[in-house]
């Protein structure tokens, strides 16, 4: 029985070792954004990738990449895919972005960009990786139809909201008028 505790015991501080020495340690979380701007015939995308450090422990020599931007299709225009920072504390949050011109038309589906780092008890380098871009759509050329998008997405965001205070007004202005029997009945009383 004595042989048991002590087993279980072992394998209860061992799991705690685990779990301590597992939380002591820098976790990157990565988010990668691209934002279309069309301008005269050309189209920037401005690319903006935010690393949070999630872990309880700083991560040094953080490199970014996000050299997955052929060339034959696009211009760094500002700012730069490949970045270093010496540290990313715990909890600190990061942001970098560049400018891209499109010189290609059609769909683009950008891969995850690449982060490696190393945590202070490691040497060996760390990797996290990005979200993935959803397809852009590059230098297309937008339908008709879509020209007007942001009043229906005006009449599903606020349409609800306006229905209602529509209704409520009307409840108001029929409470607050005075009705037209009123109005008969004391002008017929005046005239007599």
């Amino acid at each position: 029985m004595a042989s048991r505790r002590n087993v279980a015991l072992c394998a209860i501080l061992l799991a705690a070792m685990c779990v301590a020495a597992a939380a002591d340690s820098a976790f990157l979380v990565v988010h990668k954004k691209a934002d279309l701007v069309k301008a005269k015939g050309t189209e920037k995308i401005t690319v903006s990738i935010s690393l949070h450090n999630a872990g309880t422990s700083t991560a040094y020599d953080v490199t970014l990449n996000d050299d997955t931007w052929p060339g034959e299709l696009f211009d760094v225009v500002e700012g730069n895919p490949i970045q270093a920072w010496e540290k990313l504390d715990a909890g600190a949050t990061l942001v970098h972005s560049f400018v891209l011109t499109a010189k290609v038309k059609g769909p683009f589906a950008g891969p995850p960009a690449v982060v490696k780092y190393r945590m202070a008890a490691k040497s060996v380098l760390q990797e996290a990786y990005s979200t993935p871009l959803p397809q852009l759509d590059i230098l297309s050329d937008k339908a008709a139809e879509n020209r007007y998008e942001w009043i229906k997405k005006f009449g599903v965001t606020y349409g609800p909201l306006m229905l209602v205070l529509s209704v409520v007004g009307l409840f108001v202005a029929l409470l607050v008028s005075p009705s037209k029997s009123k109005k008969y009945t004391k002008a017929g009383k005046k005239r007599r």
